[in-house]
């Protein structure tokens, strides 16, 4: 069985999904970090959807990504939230 490389091309529209704690900021804290990253993003593709149980959120927005530097800061600055318990 062969395994095959995924290049992605830059840039691109690039959907990252965000889980943590429901709590009242999350959503805030979150898209304000979106916005110093990829400023300009769609706000009409932000998803937010609760768990089932209502504990956790999670807040899916596509960006236009501009290479990996962009991403790995964005994951980064998303974690050093505290706030922010998986980034997809």
């Amino acid at each position: 069985m062969s395994q095959e490389s995924v290049t992605i091309e830059f840039p691109c529209d690039y959907p990252i999904k965000v889980l943590g704690r429901a709590r009242e900021d999350f959503q805030s804290v979150v898209l304000a970090v979106f916005e110093l990253h990829a400023p300009g993003f769609d706000a009409e593709t932000i998803q937010v959807k609760a768990s089932s149980g209502g504990s956790f959120t999670s807040i899916t927005v596509t960006i236009v990504a501009t290479g990996p530097e962009q991403l790995s800061a964005l994951h980064g600055a998303l974690m050093a939230t505290g706030l922010v318990s998986m980034v997809l």
